[in-house]
């Protein structure tokens, strides 16, 4: 195989064998999606490890396609100028949708990530949910229509849901604080009503795929993403690729103990991230320490996101209950981290999710030191601990990005299917 060319990263090598041209389809599209300054035909080959004329009859289908484009010529180096391809921005797109027990919302994203459209509503929680889900659909479709973007280039549909999932039906088992949300059909209602292929992920997953797409000009990546939502889970990326698990349910996390003398939880042992890092564990405390007023019987509660913000805000005013409070939960948190980080050996953890901004200057300004002392690691390499790149609103972006993955991402798995094709 043809060697890298100077200064082009390694990336997914792909193979000559016959019956394999979507795996190097996606090796392809893959590398030309991480060059911030497009790749030429000759530095794809030597990138991919693929004879150069596969390489040019891929890039002719792909450009015929409308997938990628030329975009001019390079001659800064020897020999003729090279022609350079890029992504084309206008050859797909993905539709985006997060569940949330609150709001649903949903983005349109072209094919390099930008987001063209987005919209947040209030989740349908008192009507039957299969009705919910269809009027999720007809929702999706009217995205599509205000975008102006031509119906016969979406991609798909990507959902981000709470687990659990069973990801091979695509269905939403039995999400936390969604009553009456048992085994509905997410993926067979959304596809029957607009059309479309539709992915369903956990919202985990899908904001680790998010994490890893702004990732997208570097090296491989390890890490451990931790979603702070309504509920806490972890999304994990090994060698650049997203692991999800034998069913799509990787990342459950609630169950680790933080704190063996801490609260009763409903498993029936102590002091879980599950009753001890919540946000709703966290207000709960503050408004037992006065730092929040009591909530009047008979009165709608506040939003859990406001009432968060305002402990987070008590704590930057120095308000003692509040410092100790967010204290404690950077603590725990990051004695839940630990366990994740010594047991997968990552080079980072990246917090984010809904309620991540309020907890983040606590958390930056404490976990990072708590995960250091409690790495087995430290001797070896160190631990970066990080928030999200990207802005409120990722956990939408990172459904989207779920079609894009497919499309673009060359899996192990991926070429075992092109295999026994």
């Amino acid at each position: 195989m043809n060697a890298p060319a100077p200064g082009v990263p390694q990336r997914r090598r792909g193979t000559n064998l016959p019956k394999m041209g979507d795996f190097n389809q996606a090796v392809i599209l893959d590398s030309i999606r991480r060059s911030e300054e497009g790749l030429s035909r000759v530095e794809l080959a030597a990138l991919a490890g693929l004879a150069a004329q596969t390489v040019s009859n891929i890039c002719r289908r792909l450009l015929d396609s409308g997938l990628i484009v030329e975009a001019g010529k390079d001659g800064s180096g020897p020999g003729k100028p090279r022609t350079i391809l890029r992504l084309n921005p206008k050859g797909m797109y993905a539709v985006g949708v997060h569940i949330d027990p609150a709001l649903t919302s949903y983005a349109l994203l072209d094919a390099v990530g930008t987001v063209l459209f987005s919209v947040d509503e209030a989740t349908e929680l008192g009507i039957d949910p299969a009705q919910a889900v269809a009027n999720m659909g007809t929702r999706i479709l009217s995205v599509i229509e205000q975008s102006g973007v031509p119906f016969g280039r979406i991609a798909g549909v990507g959902v981000a849901t709470p687990g659990p999932v069973d990801a091979a039906s695509g269905t939403v088992v039995s999400p936390p604080h969604m009553p009456g949300w048992t085994r509905v059909p997410l993926r067979d209602i959304l596809a029957e009503t607009t059309g479309l292929t539709v992915v369903v992920e956990k919202d985990v997953t899908a904001s680790a795929v998010a994490e890893l797409w702004a990732w997208s000009g570097h090296a491989a990546a390890n890490f451990v993403f931790v979603y702070i939502g309504t509920g806490i889970g972890a999304g994990l990326v090994l060698n650049d690729e997203v692991v999800r698990g034998s069913s799509g349910n990787v990342g459950e996390i609630g169950h680790i103990i933080t704190d063996p003398d801490g609260p009763l939880c409903d498993c029936g042992r102590r002091g879980c991230v599950k009753v001890t890092c919540m946000p709703e564990t966290v207000v709960g405390l503050a408004r037992e320490a006065g730092v929040l007023p009591a909530h009047p019987v008979g009165e709608p509660a506040p939003a859990l996101a406001d009432e968060l913000a305002a402990v987070a805000r008590a704590a930057a005013e120095g308000e003692p209950s509040a410092v100790e409070i967010l204290d404690n939960s950077a603590r725990r948190m990051a004695g839940a981290v630990s366990v994740l980080t010594n047991l997968l050996d990552v080079d980072c953890v990246v917090f984010g999710g809904p309620f991540w901004p309020a907890l983040a200057p606590v958390y930056l300004s404490k976990v990072p030191a708590l995960v250091a002392a409690l790495s087995v690691t430290t001797c070896v390499h160190s631990v970066e601990i990080a928030g999200t790149r990207l802005t409120s609103g990722e956990e939408a972006f990172g459904a989207a990005c779920l079609v894009l993955e497919k499309s673009f991402n060359a899996s192990a798995e991926q070429l075992l299917l092109d295999a026994k094709a």
